[in-house]
C-alpha cells in the first residue's frame, strides 16, 4: 500500500518547514542558551562544532516532535482517530497498582515471562477495586482507535534504551492499562514501545536486552514493523523516499548555513 498524495504533500511540508526552523534557529541564535564550548572547538574547529550543534539540534527534534506528527500523518487515514501528547487517565485503582508491581517484581526476578494478554486481563479484574488514586502517567505519544474500537497508545523511544530504561517503560505501559481499564473496564487496550528506526540495520534489531520485561510481539514495534502498522505496508520504505527528497530539495538552504563555518 503507497502512501497517498495528500500524506506524501503533508509529510514534506512537515518535514520542510521543520527544517527551515532549525536552519533559521541556528543562523539567529533565537532562543539559544549560552554553551560555549572553547576546549571543543579548538580541538576540531568552529565548522565541526556547528554541524554537531546542528544535527544535535535536529536529534532533539526527531526525539520529540518529527517523528510523532509524522506517525500522527500516516495513521490519520488508517484509523478512526488519531491524537498526539494525550493522558491514559487519570486515576488507577488501588489493587491495579499491586497487580502492576507484582508483575513488575516477578518480570525483575525473572520468575515469570511477559506475557501482555494474561497482564492486561490481570488488571482489568481489578481496575475498579479499592480506592482509585489520582495519577500522572506518563503521556502518550501517539493514540490511535481503529473502526472496531481497538485502542492503541505508543511511547516513541530513543533506537537504544538500556535494560533500566526497559523497566521504567514497562511500568508506564502497565500503568496505562490501568487508567483507561479505571474508566472503561471493557476496553479492548493494546501498549506499545516504538522504536523508529534499527541501529543495526541491515541486522535485526538487538532486543536481547528486553526479552525479559517486554513481550515482544505484544509490546513492541521496530522500524518498519511501526511505520507499516500505521500507514500499511510499504509505509516505512515511502517515508524513507519523502526525507531523501525533502533533503535533496533543501540542500541549497543547508548548504548556505554551513558556508559561514566553511563547513567542508
Amino acid at each position: 500500500m503507497k502512501l497517498t498524495e495528500t500524506q506524501t504533500i503533508e509529510i514534506e511540508d512537515f518535514l520542510k518547514k521543520t527544517l527551515l526552523r532549525i536552519i533559521l534557529a541556528k543562523s539567529t541564535g533565537k532562543n539559544k542558551e549560552p554553551d560555549a564550548k572553547p576546549f571543543h572547538e579548538r580541538l576540531i574547529g568552529k565548522e565541526r562544532m556547528a554541524l554537531f550543534s546542528f544535527i544535535q539540534g535536529l536529534n532533539t527534534s526527531f526525539g520529540t516532535g518529527i517523528f510523532e506528527s509524522v506517525a500522527g500523518l500516516l495513521a490519520k487515514p488508517n484509523f478512526k482517530i488519531v491524537k498526539p501528547q494525550i493522558k491514559a487517565g487519570s486515576l488507577i485503582s488501588e489493587e491495579a497498582f499491586k497487580v502492576i508491581q507484582n508483575i513488575m517484581n516477578d518480570l525483575i526476578s525473572a520468575r515469570s515471562l511477559p506475557d501482555k494478554e494474561t497482564e492486561i486481563e490481570r488488571i482489568r479484574e481489578v481496575c475498579q477495586k479499592g480506592v482509585l488514586v489520582e495519577v500522572k502517567p506518563t503521556k502518550v505519544d501517539v493514540f490511535l482507535e481503529d473502526e472496531n474500537n481497538e485502542l492503541f497508545f505508543f511511547d516513541i523511544k530513543t533506537v537504544k534504551p538500556n535494560m533500566g530504561g526497559f523497566k521504567e517503560f514497562k511500568r508506564t505501559l502497565l500503568e496505562w492499562v490501568a487508567a483507561v481499564l479505571a474508566d472503561n473496564p471493557n476496553a479492548k487496550i493494546n501498549t506499545l514501545i516504538a522504536i523508529p528506526y534499527n541501529p543495526y540495520d541491515p541486522q535485526p534489531y538487538n532486543r536481547w536486552t528486553m526479552r525479559g520485561m517486554l513481550d515482544l510481539s505484544n509490546e513492541l514495534k521496530v522500524a518498519e514493523e511501526f511505520w507499516d502498522f500505521l500507514g500499511g505496508t510499504g509505509a516505512y520504505l515511502d517515508l524513507l523516499d519523502i526525507f531523501e527528497r525533502v533533503g535533496i530539495e533543501l540542500r541549497g538552504e543547508i548548504d548556505e548555513y554551513f558556508q559561514k563555518f566553511n563547513v567542508k
